[in-house]
């Protein structure tokens, strides 16, 4: 099923939609709370009989709260609500009243009770104060204590739009209701486990174009398959143009995540001074040396069934005209990364000129995307998801802009979110990896958009295996391509009923 990416306003409209069709707002709290309720009992196993405390405040999200704490009192788990503002909606205030005869049977929570923050929604804005910050307050020493916070929706004075985190609650793991917010993504450490949970939402309208959270389910089935009698040529060509003096191992890498990617030939065409270097690092690749102040050698990209242009380019002027007679050249399917974007900055329409509409993918990260639009990184990060779709539709190419979360947009204004990986990925070398991964899917599908966003997910897969169950310090690169051939392996992703996603914490 798909798991819709939304904004605090999206989220409100689709709520406002299921409800114009006949779904009464109760029914929808009911619901959610109902389901909460089933996934915290998952969650808690052992830790059930300690109980629960549950965090109420004056709106809907505290309704949802009134409803958890029912559905626990009737399941025999010690539970108990504190309310920290007075329920002010009428449906809050229902579910309140329905559940105070349960509870006032219910046992007291021990010491260790797991803490439910039902505080503040989605609507929620800034940070926490008054009744609610001292709350948030004493729900982080209680977690520092080693209680186990779990919020409703949202942590408490997180930002379901921007992420903004100021003073909001920390949790061990975050029940989300109907769709995975943009804040939950860019702000991961807030939330833990991220479960997304069904409540019978209505999809969308037609033509709304919702980023949509790409899963195992959406990822593998399009990894084309090597059939038993493939060949070399079967599993496709690939060119790597970049290496400059100095930077051969941007290249390299690209390499290595090619191969580990499934490529069937593969041509480093590098700087003179690199040429050697990459010979003896890559005996399985042909060689050859880039000449940017004469024709780009022909073979190099016409013989190519893609062509990934940029790793260790550099931003000189002879990597200017180097790229420019590359993309002047027979390349048929086109990666971008890196200096083969700097190069070009800020002049996108010169860029837009020399793709002439060929099928291509660009994998800036948002400084080299800022660049080329002549825009601050800081915005581009921060309105990553418009910026995205904005670049693409632009660029006539599509955008995959690197970052948590990554956002894949193609020119027509579709869109997918990844969310996988670790800060493992945090490192240089990173992009040059992905644009390999990108390369190789390109070349063997000729689809622009489901490659990009295939290795964009494979990659984060990757970044998560190679971590496993520590966190991200000491984890190399080298790591993450270790754990591309089983990255690469199909999942099949099994969630309990009304679960639709589940985002592991980050490490």
């Amino acid at each position: 099923m798909t798991v819709l990416v939304t904004s605090a306003a999206e989220s409100a409209a689709l709520d406002s939609a299921t409800i114009a069709a006949g779904t009464p707002s109760r029914e929808l709290m009911r619901r959610a709370g109902k389901a909460a309720a089933a996934e915290i009992v998952r969650l808690l196993g052992e830790r059930a009989r300690a109980g629960v405390r549950v965090l109420a405040g004056g709106g809907n999200n505290g309704g949802d709260g009134w409803v958890v704490a029912a559905e626990l009192a009737r399941r025999g788990i010690a539970v108990r609500v504190v309310e920290i503002v007075e329920a002010r909606t009428d449906d809050a205030r229902a579910e309140k009243a329905a559940a105070a005869p349960l509870l006032e049977r219910a046992s007291e929570p021990g010491d260790g009770a797991t803490i439910v923050d039902a505080l503040l929604g989605t609507g929620a804005r800034g940070a926490p104060s008054g009744a609610a910050g001292a709350a948030v307050k004493a729900i982080a020493k209680a977690r520092a204590g080693g209680a186990y916070v779990v919020s409703l929706d949202m942590p408490s004075g997180l930002d379901a739009s921007t992420g903004e985190s100021a003073g909001a609650v920390v949790a061990d793991a975050t029940l989300t209701f109907g769709s995975v917010k943009r804040g939950q993504l860019v702000s991961r450490a807030n939330c833990g486990r991220i479960t997304v949970l069904d409540i019978g939402l209505l999809p969308p309208h037609a033509g709304s174009q919702l980023p949509e959270l790409l899963t195992a389910a959406d990822v593998y089935p399009c990894v084309p398959e090597i059939p038993a009698r493939a060949h070399k040529g079967t599993r496709k060509k690939l060119a790597i143009v970049g290496g400059s003096e100095g930077m051969a191992g941007a290249v390299l890498l690209a390499a290595q995540a090619a191969f580990r990617s499934g490529v069937g030939l593969l041509r480093l065409c590098v700087a003179e001074g690199s040429v050697s270097a990459v010979h003896g690092a890559a005996p399985a690749a042909l060689v050859t040396e880039w000449q940017p102040d004469r024709e780009f050698d022909d073979p190099n990209a016409g013989w190519a069934d893609a062509l990934v242009l940029g790793p260790g380019l550099g931003k000189t002027p002879r990597a200017k005209r180097l790229a420019e007679h590359v993309l002047k050249g027979p390349a048929k399917l086109i990666v971008m990364d890196a200096d083969g974007l700097n190069v070009f900055a800020p002049n996108a329409e010169e860029l837009v000129d020399l793709l002439d509409g060929r099928p291509a993918v660009l994998t800036p990260h948002p400084a080299e995307l800022g660049r080329l639009l002549w825009r601050d990184a800081k915005q581009v990060d921060a309105t990553r998801f418009e910026v995205a779709v904005e670049a693409a539709r632009l660029l006539g190419a599509v955008v995959l802009l690197k970052g948590t979360p990554t956002v894949i947009a193609a020119p027509d204004g579709e869109v997918r979110v990844s969310a996988s990986g670790t800060p493992a990925l945090a490192t240089g070398g990173s992009g040059d990896v992905l644009a390999g991964m990108v390369g190789t899917l390109l070349a063997q599908t000729g689809d622009a958009f489901v490659s990009a966003y295939v290795a964009a997910w494979i990659h984060g897969r990757a970044a998560e295996l190679a971590t496993g169950d520590r966190n991200s310090r000491g984890t190399t690169l080298d790591d993450v391509l270790r754990m591309l051939p089983d990255a690469w392996q199909p999942v099949k992703e099994k969630h309990p009923p009304g679960v639709l996603a589940v985002l592991p914490a980050v490490r």
